[in-house]
């Protein structure tokens, strides 16, 4: 009887010990379930929120082997454009001269991260359009040159070179670093003011004459880009000139960098013929 009763007990043990046990279970799933997770170093933990993106664009020696020597290219491209890819250039510029060290600094027209954020649509094109063509277009007007061919061994390389730089960055993420400020719109240039801004500040860099130095590239005639340029627009160069001018140490007050660049536009330089791109049919229009 005495054996009857203790069997009988541990099994009434063994019975309320599952039960607890399984809410324990129940009620820790059914607290978490509507809780969002967090991506951590590829573990969960806590709260999800985006992977922050991160400025960290990797050694071009640490390519993929297969790759390798097409990232070197691209780099050498960017930074000694004439020497490697001169028969696209017409003019004494390269691509490092508006994307310092080949566009891999930060302070600079950054290129990291720039193969994530590519389809995008351009105003001037009007559609969308893809990291080749916004390159062939570089070549034509801030080169003053002629479009590499999509399937060269230029501009193939140069595509190598910005996914390898981009490497670890979102599709699509919004990647901070790309691109430059606004300007004030309330600011109004002034070419005159621009006068000695230049005379003081960027002519000991670029030459009293515009035509650049052995330490600077030209900044109009015929050596500099040309009419069709992104900085020849006078926000765009005075965005510029306000970010990263002079190099070693930019000090120019928003004002003075509009006013510079309102001066240095006035001068001359390539003319761009313009080229209309060839648009296809909207959805609409196809109907």
């Amino acid at each position: 009887m005495k054996h009857g009763k203790l069997y009988f007990a541990l099994a009434l043990t063994v019975i309320l010990l599952c039960i607890a046990a399984w809410l324990v279970f129940f009620f820790n799933v059914s607290g978490t379930a509507n809780r969002p997770i967090t991506l951590t170093g590829g573990s969960v933990q806590g709260i999800v929120k985006p992977l922050d993106v991160v400025f960290n664009p990797p050694a071009l020696e640490d390519a993929p082997a297969e790759n390798r020597d097409a990232v070197l290219l691209g780099f050498k491209i960017m930074t000694e454009t004439k020497k490697y890819a001169g028969e696209y250039v017409g003019n004494n510029l390269a691509c490092t001269n508006c994307h310092f060290e080949g566009g891999r600094s930060k302070d600079t027209i950054s290129l990291v991260g720039v193969a994530a954020v590519y389809p995008q649509y351009r105003s001037r094109s009007d559609f969308s359009t893809d990291l080749t063509l916004r390159t062939m277009d570089c070549f034509q007007r801030s080169m003053n040159g002629t479009a590499p061919p999509a399937d060269s061994e230029t501009m193939q390389a140069l595509t190598a070179y910005f996914q390898w730089i981009s490497k670890g960055i979102p599709i699509y993420a919004e990647v901070p670093w790309i691109g430059l400020p606004q300007m004030d719109k309330n600011l109004k240039p002034d070419a005159a003011k621009g006068d000695p801004v230049y005379k003081d500040v960027c002519a000991r860099c670029h030459g009293g004459d515009g035509l650049g130095t052995p330490i600077a590239p030209a900044v109009w005639g015929n050596g500099s880009y040309n009419s069709g340029a992104g900085m020849n627009r006078v926000e765009t160069f005075a965005a510029f000139v306000w970010r990263f001018m002079p190099k070693a140490s930019p000090n120019l007050t928003p004002e003075q960098a509009l006013d510079v660049a309102a001066f240095v536009h006035d001068k001359p330089r390539p003319h761009f013929p313009g080229t209309k791109p060839s648009k296809p049919k909207s959805i609409d229009e196809a109907k």
